[in-house]
């Protein structure tokens, strides 16, 4: 197995070395259409919400917040982990999963705690939803409905997910950002993501080039959305169904994409994914569900809600079950030494 590994981390870069050498203009075409979308669009809108979202969660992080403990044990997450949670819904991807990472790294949390939390405590932030996702759509609220089914369904993943006893732990309260350090900080994280989206865009141009294009042009741009998700969604104003497009953008965000599947592996070193992949599916499968049920009564799309609604109700009856199970475990609000 370890020599199978090794030979394939030998020949899929020389596999890519060649592809770029013998079709070099489709791998400077993408390249090109991946850096005009970071300067055009990606920077001048998620580059003003890194700097105040990365300075609200320095100001959240190590927070107790009282109204927040129904949503832990909802999610059964320890007592005290109120941070993870609040960054992990408003820091955006990947910055729930490194900050998972880091409380686990530093024995705040259990390493079977921190694999769930990674299920559902690192989405999709505000930032990226209404600088790059608005725009999709004629009416202003779209955004807003499609932020709050991301944070639903993050919430019901946590709940469905599998974990570990409940406990309380011990979230040390951490240095506060300053707005020097939060611009450094939002540099090196933007510059990150067009790193990544450089990159995927080009692999997105051979995949066109090659064979996307028999594709019909709605499942052309869902395959671009699975690769990387900036990309996906900027490619979502050639879906001619704005219901359609609305469904698809709330699957997107929930799934995240291969692009941040890697950025957070990325991220969480030696802890593993855990809980993270399969979460996201779900994520995903709840988010469509959802966005399907809206999108029937604000866009009259009826062809696909009577099987996705029938998902969405299954979801909630089993969602629904945990909860009223909840007072008969008798495991939360448990204080271990």
């Amino acid at each position: 197995m370890k020599r199978a590994k090794y030979i394939l981390s030998i020949v899929f870069p020389c596999v890519a070395m060649l592809m770029l050498i013998l079709d070099s203009k489709t791998a400077l075409l993408g390249a090109q259409i991946g850096l005009d979308l970071c300067i055009h669009t990606v920077i001048p809108s998620l580059f003003p919400f890194f700097v105040i979202s990365i300075l609200l969660t320095g100001v959240l992080s190590g927070s107790t917040v009282t109204i927040l403990k129904p949503l832990l044990r909802f999610c059964k997450m320890p007592e005290g982990t109120e941070s993870l949670l609040m960054v992990g819904l408003l820091g955006g991807y990947p910055v729930g999963a490194k900050c998972v990472h880091d409380a686990w790294n530093n024995g705040y949390i259990s390493k079977k705690e921190a694999q769930h939390c990674l299920g559902f405590c690192n989405n999709a932030g505000p930032a990226f939803i209404f600088g790059i996702c608005s725009v999709l759509f004629q009416d202003v609220s779209a955004a807003w409905v499609i932020w709050g089914i991301h944070i639903l369904s993050a919430l019901a993943v946590g709940n469905i997910l599998p974990a570990a006893e409940q406990r309380s732990a011990n979230i040390m309260s951490t240095q506060r950002i300053s707005l020097a350090k939060s611009m450094t900080k939002a540099t090196t994280a933007i510059l990150g993501v067009c790193g990544w989206i450089i990159l995927f865009r080009v692999v997105i141009a051979f995949a066109q080039r090659w064979f996307l294009w028999y594709l019909p042009t709605n499942l052309q741009v869902i395959m671009e959305g699975i690769l990387e998700l900036t990309n996906g969604c900027t490619s979502l104003l050639a879906v001619e169904s704005e219901g359609i497009r609305f469904i698809i953008c709330a699957g997107f965000l929930g799934l995240g994409g291969l692009c941040v599947g890697l950025q957070t592996i990325s991220v969480v070193g030696e802890l593993g994914t855990g809980m993270y992949f399969p979460g996201k599916i779900i994520q995903c499968a709840i988010s469509c569900c959802m966005a399907t049920a809206y999108a029937a009564v604000k866009y009259h799309i009826c062809s696909l809600t009577i099987p996705l609604l029938a998902m969405l109700i299954t979801g909630l009856l089993l969602i629904l079950k945990k909860t009223v199970d909840f007072p008969q475990k008798g495991v939360y609000n448990v204080c271990k030494d």
